[in-house]
């Protein structure tokens, strides 16, 4: 049955709805069949459109009717992203993207007015070298040597909220920014585990080395956040006292696994403290390529990591009756568009659970809210 529209119009949520689907105001004109002056000066807020027009809107922007008449919702600034490769980028990718991180912090929001979730516990490093961040951080999380066994887990129990880069913009690479004291991290979740951890570690780089109040971009802040993605994933004393000096291609594979990396960023490890000659990693990069290392893992690839708060937050909100559809209804998005954000964890169905304000236990310390509105 079709929804009623909407009695208000919010023209930024139409800005957001049509930047999120990465159309141009002619596009998205051609698909509701009005010129694209019409849709800039519902942009504007000069003229509302029609019932009629909202629900093409909905239909074109994929959008239930309510999304278009919610309150405001924060826009990502774009100089407050972390993007890989932002001068690579089209506007629409970048706009798209931020969108994505938009909706997926309402989300966000609406979690932290119905659960006790883990607060930022970043340190603040900004000016220091990328070897020594990763050591004050492993330092600090009480991490030691040890592999990490979970990084999206590890970064959800100090306080950053994690979510899936939504698959249609999948071009862009992971992301992240801190906005209102929160740090925010997106991960593309086409890549292998290995290289979605290291993408975590990537973006973990990011929020400890640069959260000044003018977040740097280019080659120099990446080439940092990648120093420190390999010192905090693959620790220099550890790696040391592995036994890899002029490791062979078996030792690479078997060692990897061991940290749960790409062979390809391992072997560049192993060079960057000096346990291969220059000829040596050559070498081995040459003939990992060959076997397909390059931009996959062949063998014995690890499972892509996944969000254990939202899982845990999905799984409290069913024993309270309340089910994803009923949470996308809540935000004014269709359930779909709130899987894209979610590790896909919404179609889930999780039987069980505790009731009312009961911990959840695990190292997320998630607790729910008694008497929460949900």
């Amino acid at each position: 049955m079709t929804q009623d529209p909407p009695s208000s119009f919010n023209p930024a949520r139409l800005t957001l709805a049509r930047q999120r689907r990465g159309l141009s105001q002619t596009a998205l004109g051609q698909a509701v069949e009005v010129a694209a002056r019409t849709v800039a000066r519902w942009e504007r807020g000069e003229v509302d459109p029609l019932p009629h027009n909202i629900e093409a809107l909905a239909k074109a922007l994929e959008m239930p009717p309510s999304f278009f008449a919610a309150s405001d919702i924060d826009f990502v600034p774009v100089d407050a992203v972390s993007f890989r490769a932002l001068s690579k980028m089209t506007a629409r990718q970048r706009d798209s993207a931020t969108a994505a991180g938009a909706i997926a912090m309402d989300l966000a929001e609406w979690l932290d007015q119905r659960f006790r979730l883990p607060g930022p516990d970043l340190p603040t490093l900004e000016g220091y070298d990328p070897e020594r961040a990763a050591a004050v951080v492993r330092e600090r999380w009480g991490l030691g040597l040890a592999p990490i066994s979970n990084m999206v887990h590890l970064m959800e129990a100090h306080g950053v909220r994690v979510f899936s880069l939504a698959t249609d913009v999948a071009s862009v690479d992971a992301y992240s920014f801190q906005l209102n004291d929160a740090p925010y991290v997106f991960l593309n979740t086409s890549k292998t585990g290995e290289r979605r951890r290291f993408d975590a570690a990537h973006e973990l780089g990011h929020l400890v080395l640069h959260c000044g109040d003018e977040v740097p971009h280019g080659k120099p802040a990446e080439q940092e956040a990648q120093a420190f993605a390999a010192a905090f994933l693959m620790p220099r004393q550890s790696v040391l006292g592995a036994g890899l000096r002029n490791a062979s291609i078996d030792h690479i594979l078997k060692a990897k696994r061991h940290w749960k990396v790409a062979a390809m960023a391992l072997t560049h490890r192993l060079h960057e403290l000096d346990l291969l000659s220059e000829w040596g990693y050559r070498d081995l990069c040459v003939r990992l390529s060959q076997m397909g290392y390059r931009s996959s893992e062949p063998r014995g690839a690890i499972v892509p990591e996944t969000s254990q708060l939202l899982a845990k937050v999905f799984k409290a909100l069913r024993s309270q009756d309340l089910l994803p559809i009923e949470v996308a209804g809540q935000l004014n998005i269709t359930q779909d568009e709130l899987n894209r954000h979610v590790f896909g964890l919404v179609p889930v169905a999780i039987a069980g659970g505790n009731q009312g304000g009961a911990v959840l236990n695990g190292p997320t310390g998630l607790r729910v809210i008694r008497g929460g509105q949900a």
